[in-house]
């Protein structure tokens, strides 16, 4: 059983680090081709975008790296089979069983890979790479595509913010604060906002309107402290889409909106598929068992690697698109998250049910 273990391990690695290297290159010519487009912009030159590409290589990574594992396990295996290697380990006394479980052992590590690089590496490259682009464009990023910014609830108070620098400076703030009844009780709107600690905010350049009983008042001021719930976090998560933070910041992100209010829908169905997004590296694996028992005459290795690339970009773009529909219906979070993968599980049990049969 080691002996397999290992003999496995040494092919399917290197096969799937091949796969997934011919993948990066491939997404990151066509990232290169669109970043052409933006080049003059500003100080935007060839060397930034080529490094803005480079920090774009742990998304994909995170993204790819299912379909690298089944192309992958479907190339090693076929090539272990064409060898007659696999027939004689079957020959031996290894059952299905035991070679489930070593694929699992081989996958667990490529698991936790996909999960670190989800949560960790991707998402930080993923913001500098954003805020180098626009450093070097000398752009401004607008929040969100509505003429008048973004809009956040935070207790009684409802906060307008047009524009945001890469250094998360925010600019033209406007702050409607309420009672208890909803009743208009100040606006402030402020030229700049720059974060100084904790939910402890600077604003620049401030005009503040008073409402009371007796009318209204005015008063400017050049710099003014606020106090708000909104933090680096929550803006992060303004910025970038659900699919790109991590599960840690989108579970403070849905407690947040959770606390004002607010739908969570969308966040949830990304936070639960973060989650479950690594184990479909297993899934995958067990995928392309199947391939391996089919004999040469059935076909050759590039056709059942031309099949594993269409049931990956198939698992891939498929599991994009009724996520988007989760989010779009409403559905519940975790069922829209873990259809896929489970189609794909019954999919894969399915045909090994059936390779065995034969």
């Amino acid at each position: 059983m080691r002996l397999l273990t290992r003999c496995l391990a040494r092919e399917i690695y290197t096969s799937v680090a091949l796969v997934l290297s011919a993948l990066l290159m491939l997404f990151s010519f066509f990232d290169l081709i669109h970043e052409l487009n933006a080049l003059g912009s500003g100080n935007y030159h060839l060397g930034y975008a080529s490094l803005f590409v480079l920090l774009s290589v742990p998304g994909h990574i995170y993204e790819l790296f299912p379909v690298a594992v089944l192309i992958g396990t479907i190339f090693a295996l076929s090539q272990m089979a064409a060898n007659s290697e696999l027939t004689v380990y079957r020959s031996s006394g290894v059952s299905l069983r035991q070679m489930i479980v070593a694929l699992f052992k081989i996958g667990l590590p490529l698991v936790l890979l996909t999960f670190l690089c989800g949560e960790m590496v991707a998402p930080f490259s993923e913001r500098m790479a954003q805020e180098l682009r626009l450093k070097a464009q000398n752009a401004e990023m607008s929040l969100r595509e509505f003429r008048s910014g973004v809009w956040v609830k935070d207790e009684r108070s409802f906060v307008n913010i047009k524009n945001v620098l890469p250094d998360i400076t925010l600019l033209n703030i406007s702050i409607y604060e309420f009672d208890e009844s909803y009743r208009l009780l100040a606006i402030t709107a402020a030229k700049r906002a720059a974060y100084v600690e904790k939910n402890h905010w600077q604003l620049e350049d401030v005009t503040q309107t008073l409402f009371s009983k007796q009318g209204a008042t005015v008063n400017h001021q050049p710099i003014m402290e606020w106090r708000s719930a909104l933090n680096l976090g929550i803006l992060r998560a303004l910025l970038v889409g659900p699919g790109q933070m991590s599960a840690l910041n989108l579970y403070q992100y849905i407690q947040h909106l959770r606390d004002n209010h607010q739908k969570t829908v969308s966040y949830e169905i990304a936070m639960w598929s973060k989650l479950i997004y690594p184990f479909a590296v297993l899934v995958m694996m067990l995928l392309a068992l199947p391939f391996a028992s089919h004999q040469r005459r059935e076909g050759g290795i590039s056709a059942k690697i031309f099949l594993g690339i269409i049931l990956g970009l198939t698992f891939h773009f498929v599991g994009k698109l009724f996520t988007s529909l989760g989010a779009l219906n409403e559905w519940q979070p975790i069922l829209s998250a873990v259809t896929i993968p489970i189609l794909f599980l019954l999919l894969a049990t399915g045909m090994l049910w059936r390779t065995e049969r034969r």
